[in-house]
């Protein structure tokens, strides 16, 4: 994978940069929003494919990218097809903190150090150029106001912006309502993005803390996706056990 072109998750924390504030928005979705942007970045890369809802490597050899090819080597190294919410609800420690770093090293923010009531170090981040930020932003914008259907990129981005909570950080308010919405209806624009997104949000609700059994007989037909078995569940919103402890915490306090 060439360097000309910038990852989903590098996009996905530009647009939660706060530019005033050099603070994340939603930090800790936004950690789980980086972990599914990883998985879509490799889809796209044509190295791992969704199974249903797991996630199976089709294609181990690395992309280039030393972030995105730890994330891929650990899920080389399962052995199996991998569910999405059990991924992406696993610990990823300092995964965000990993790309503020990468950002600043390649020139795109600039680390500025201070501190929290006089006493907490702390370290901020600002935009060195808006520009990107801007045109990253802008083909949100198109996405949503002109209705015509986005690329893959562009649909994929969408759909992790809205799991993880960046619609009222980027259209605020009730005049923000209705790019909301749209935000929200781009996520049936890609599948990978859906799978992602979706199980970013299951993770967010606290969904199936335990794995759910199957009876000897299988489950009833006919029974809810929310009271279906491990076996009966649907292939995009089935959810496993997951870690409860979040990846946000995990990064230097100036990164919240």
């Amino acid at each position: 994978m060439g360097r000309s072109r910038r990852t989903i998750p590098e996009e996905l924390l530009l647009l939660a940069l706060d530019p005033a504030t050099g603070t994340t928005a939603q930090p800790q979705s936004l950690d789980l929003g980086l972990a599914g942007a990883q998985l879509v970045e490799l889809a796209l890369a044509g190295r791992i494919a969704p199974d249903g809802d797991r996630i199976a490597v089709v294609l181990p050899r690395p992309t280039g990218d030393p972030t995105l090819d730890s994330a891929l080597e650990l899920l080389r190294r399962r052995g199996s097809p991998v569910r999405a919410v059990h991924w992406i609800g696993g610990p990823r420690l300092g995964l965000r903190q990993t790309y503020l770093t990468h950002l600043e090293r390649c020139g795109m923010v600039h680390a500025v150090s201070g501190q929290m009531c006089g006493v907490l170090p702390t370290t901020r981040y600002q935009a060195t150029d808006t520009a990107i930020s801007r045109e990253i932003r802008a083909r949100l914008d198109a996405a949503i106001r002109t209705g015509v259907p986005p690329d893959p990129r562009t649909a994929a981005l969408a759909a992790l912006a809205h799991a993880v909570g960046l619609g009222k950080h980027l259209y605020p308010g009730n005049e923000g309502r209705s790019c909301r919405s749209r935000l929200r209806d781009l996520i049936r624009h890609d599948p990978m993005g859906g799978l992602v997104a979706h199980a970013v949000m299951d993770v967010q609700n606290g969904a199936g803390a335990q794995p759910r059994r199957a009876p000897a007989g299988g489950a009833p037909p006919g029974r809810s996706p929310a009271r279906a078995t491990a076996s009966a569940a649907p292939p995009a919103r089935h959810v496993p056990e997951q870690a409860r402890h979040l990846a946000g915490g995990m990064v230097r306090a100036g990164a919240r």
